[in-house]
């Protein structure tokens, strides 16, 4: 008895709720701790309740990407194939389209099955991908877009320095630098998530793997990975805010130094479409991972830039950029051309038609 009595207080200890509940109940209270500590899915809850509106939704959706993809994929041929668009300039355009169609791919396509199918799950391995993959975009989106700014800075306020300063060699260093930051940092930031241990709730309140969201899931401290985002973003993402920023005061204030009309109203056409796309990236980005604002209006705030920018870019450079618009009706001319010169045209032999 005194055995027993002493293999019944050591199991007390080591599992103090043989004290108060049945075996039974044990096992019933085992099994839901492991199910909550071996998650391996997490359920994207994405538009929440538009999803009774899935039958406009998903349509309108999969135009987007369409157009998305058509828009991003055209102005990258038309770089590559018109002469008189390699430029710098028009190079980080084509960049930038092409980080478009990238950032699109990553989201769109989870989120067009997940409505096209019902399926929301998404895996432990699928989220840090996808989580991976959007960080570095937006990162590397943030250094282009301050590269495009200092730019048309070069360009306005030191013409004669043009092609001194912006040269090939500083285009590949300014991209190749971009990369690997991003990478680095994304890196960094995912082997730790991937470390943590999510229980309890599953689902992820938003329509892709953002970095709160999937953090808020965590039964762990996440504070030094908080803490490392921040320290990493005030080197990574803090800085190209600052030189936009700068390069755009300075241009401004060159501009409003021409004497002439004419001569503003051109020098400001060249850089109002990059400073459309700039307003739109960094107000909708402040608006979403600075303000502290509810989940719901965050999620809000994340559709124009995760969907809605890649689908206007293309429209706002090629509206209000005169070679774009230029190179572009030559190559519809072209190909409208080539489809009149190969079409088959009647021809009279001895009083018959027949083609040619």
């Amino acid at each position: 008895m005194f055995k027993s009595v002493r293999r019944y207080s050591f199991l007390s200890v080591l599992n103090p709720f043989a004290l108060v509940f049945s075996p039974q109940m044990q096992i019933t209270i085992y099994e839901t701790w492991k199910n909550q500590t071996d998650i391996t899915k997490f359920i994207l809850l994405g538009f929440g309740n538009l999803m009774e509106f899935q039958m406009f939704l998903f349509p309108a959706l999969i135009l987007i990407y369409i157009l998305t993809m058509f828009g991003n994929i055209l102005i990258v041929i038309l770089v590559v194939f018109e002469p008189h668009l390699h430029t710098p300039m028009y190079y980080f355009l084509a960049n930038l389209s092409c980080l478009e169609v990238c950032y699109s791919s990553t989201i769109l396509p989870k989120v067009l099955i997940d409505l096209l199918t019902g399926d929301k799950s998404i895996s432990l391995l699928g989220c840090f991908t996808q989580l991976f993959c959007f960080g570095c975009l937006v990162i590397v989106e943030c250094y282009l877009l301050s590269v495009m700014s200092y730019d048309r800075y070069v360009a306005i306020c030191k013409p004669l320095h043009y092609a001194t300063i912006m040269n090939g060699k500083v285009i590949l260093q300014c991209m190749a630098i971009s990369w690997i930051c991003a990478t680095s940092i994304l890196i960094v930031i995912v082997s730790l998530m991937s470390q943590l241990s999510f229980c309890g709730v599953r689902e992820i309140d938003h329509f892709f793997c953002d970095f709160a969201p999937v953090l808020q899931l965590s039964c762990n401290d996440t504070t030094h990975i908080r803490l490392l985002a921040v320290i990493f973003g005030s080197f990574d993402i803090l800085p190209p805010f600052i030189l936009t920023i700068t390069s755009y005061f300075c241009i401004i204030s060159a501009i409003l130094r021409i004497p002439s009309t004419t001569g503003r109203q051109k020098a400001f056409a060249t850089c109002s479409s990059h400073l459309i796309v700039v307003t739109i990236f960094y107000g909708t980005l402040m608006i979403v991972y600075l303000l502290p604002n509810s989940i719901a209006f965050k999620k809000v705030f994340s559709v124009p830039y995760t969907i809605l920018t890649p689908m206007v870019n293309p429209l706002i450079y090629s509206l209000r950029n005169k070679e774009v618009k230029e190179s572009l009706k030559k190559t519809i001319r072209i190909l409208i051309g080539f489809n009149e010169k190969n079409r088959w045209h009647p021809v009279a032999v001895f009083g018959h038609n027949i083609t040619s």
